[in-house]
């Protein structure tokens, strides 16, 4: 199988189970946390959300330094409703999936580094981190069902079925 291919498949997998987690947010919550050293919901929910455009930036940038030393930053659309996240996950989902289609195996085999700061701080090949990603999002994803547990939400099936959804 192309390697690409297979990161597409990937990334259509990934985004059903974030859209499923994102479908069971309560509105007006996204400044809860679980404990005062959490993340807020909302926050965690933006990375859910967002985290496909990560896909896109290793496909066509070489590197990304996520704390320049210029103290910039990327700025952030906010997101105060369920379908806010919801949209954004549609719209990196796009650019990743574009990214995706628009490369080959080759150009995924070639080095991406993630820096801070100016300095490396992982460095791979771009289908390695592209994976990384993935699973990066996985975790994100099972740190926000268990938000949802604890605020009394439905957590979806996501890899089978969950207490409150035997669906599989």
């Amino acid at each position: 199988m192309v390697i690409k291919d297979f990161l597409l498949k990937q990334l259509e997998r990934e985004v059903a189970r974030s859209r499923k987690a994102l479908e069971q947010m309560p509105e007006g919550k996204a400044e809860w946390k679980p404990h005062d050293k959490s993340m807020p919901f909302g926050y965690l929910a933006e990375l859910v959300a967002i985290m496909p455009s990560w896909v896109a930036m290793q496909v066509n940038l070489d590197e990304l330094d996520i704390a320049p030393a210029d103290g910039s930053k990327v700025e952030r659309q906010p997101k105060t409703t369920r379908a806010d996240y919801l949209k954004a996950l549609d719209d990196t989902a796009a650019q990743a999936r574009k990214a995706l289609e628009g490369t080959t195996d080759q150009h995924l085999e070639t080095t991406w580094k993630l820096k801070a700061k100016g300095v490396v701080v992982q460095e791979d090949t771009r289908h390695l981190m592209i994976q990384d990603t993935f699973n990066h999002l996985s975790h994100h994803r099972g740190q926000m069902t268990v938000y949802l547990r604890l605020m009394g939400a439905k957590v979806p099936a996501l890899f089978g079925p969950s207490a409150d959804d035997k669906q599989f």
